[in-house]
């Protein structure tokens, strides 16, 4: 279950007493543009409106980012978590997707949107008015997937230079365990050791799910252990197929949207996102995830290997699969609406936690 928002912004209040003719850049005849809201996940911590310009000379997309103090799921984490996570989490940092950095090291067939403007509207708020992309009709097949994880590996590799992870306050793997440290007892190991859960119907057919889940619990620090030899570089931190998004002008190339957390974390990082995302909302089933996974691992490590960065393909693949297990092997399963899960999307999300146990015995010793 996907709970939507799509908030009350109105035009003025996006524009903070500025003309949309100044903010686009372009004359504007503001009698004539219509403002709808685009429905998001009511998780997304730092999202406060998504919103689409169009007529009178405007096609421009809006997103509101937000302070996490404004996110109104955050009155439902324990006060301790509440209070750590509003007091660490960047919740401007994707706007460090225009910064030079990042898009001078993207390479030929990845691109940011057109960024018109930031207007501060006040109280830990901006809204950010960006070029509305024109999406293909595309399906994401095998091709697909391996043409993004090559470019994401040559993105990566040049991400490690010192120079761009000068431009981070945070510590390597920073991201990765605060959410490890902080968020998976509350979100993942606490419903796993809830018997009232796992009598439901709906969970008691996935008690094998459950059994390997507190095998794979002892994994998780060797995991950042791990990842702390490694080298770093900056991610994309979220890189599903949702946010590259493939433009109807070019089918061929990817527009990146709605980067995460920017704090350093190794080579492989960004694939475990890529592979799962459309399942983990539901668009692809876990049966093709193996495809997927066989077509992006070996992509990858060429993409790494294209800018002159030498790597071993099993270091990309324990990577990948030491990523996904931390941030989506735990919390796959719908615990927040256990009570109220229907039997198939239990059974959807538990293919899925099969699927990211299968990588982690696959690879993790390996790499």
């Amino acid at each position: 279950m996907t709970t939507t928002t799509t908030g009350g912004w109105t035009l003025a209040d996006l524009l903070a007493g500025r003309r949309l003719a100044d903010v686009l850049g372009h004359d504007v005849d503001e009698a004539a543009v219509a403002l709808e809201a685009v429905p998001y996940a009511a998780g997304s911590p730092a999202t406060g409106g998504l919103l689409r310009l169009r007529g009178g000379g405007a096609h421009v997309f809006v997103k509101v980012l937000q302070h996490v103090r404004h996110w109104p799921y955050l009155r439902f984490l324990p006060p301790a978590e509440a209070a750590h996570f509003a007091a660490f989490f960047p919740w401007s940092e994707e706007l460090a997707a225009w910064r030079p950095h990042f898009v001078d090291r993207l390479p030929a067939g990845l691109r940011v949107p057109q960024l018109y403007e930031v207007v501060d509207l006040g109280d830990d708020r901006v809204a950010v008015w960006m070029e509305d992309v024109d999406v293909a009709d595309v399906a994401w097949d095998v091709d697909r997937y391996a043409r993004a994880a090559r470019l994401l590996g040559a993105f990566n590799a040049r991400m490690c230079e010192p120079e761009v992870l000068a431009t981070t306050a945070f510590e390597p793997d920073y991201g990765l365990r605060m959410w490890a440290e902080n968020a998976l007892e509350s979100q993942g190991f606490a419903a796993l050791e809830d018997d009232g859960v796992w009598s439901l119907p709906a969970f008691a057919r996935h008690h094998d799910v459950r059994a390997r889940l507190r095998a794979a619990r002892p994994l998780v620090p060797g995991v950042l252990a791990r990842f702390a030899t490694l080298r770093h570089g900056m991610p994309h931190g979220d890189a599903s197929p949702q946010n590259l998004l493939v433009p109807a002008a070019d089918p061929a190339a990817f527009v990146v949207i709605d980067i995460g957390f920017q704090t350093p974390a190794p080579l492989g990082f960004d694939l475990s996102q890529l592979v799962v995302g459309l399942a983990h909302a539901g668009l692809l089933p876990a049966s093709a995830l193996p495809d997927v996974e066989r077509a992006v691992l070996p992509a990858y490590a060429d993409g790494v290997r294209s800018v002159g960065t030498p790597i071993e393909d099993t270091e990309v693949a324990a990577t990948y699969a030491g990523a996904l297990l931390v941030r989506s092997g735990f919390t796959a399963l719908p615990y927040r609406e256990a009570a109220g899960a229907k039997a198939g999307d239990v059974d959807d999300r538990a293919d899925l936690t099969r699927f990211v146990l299968a990588a982690a015995d696959r690879y993790l010793a390996t790499g």
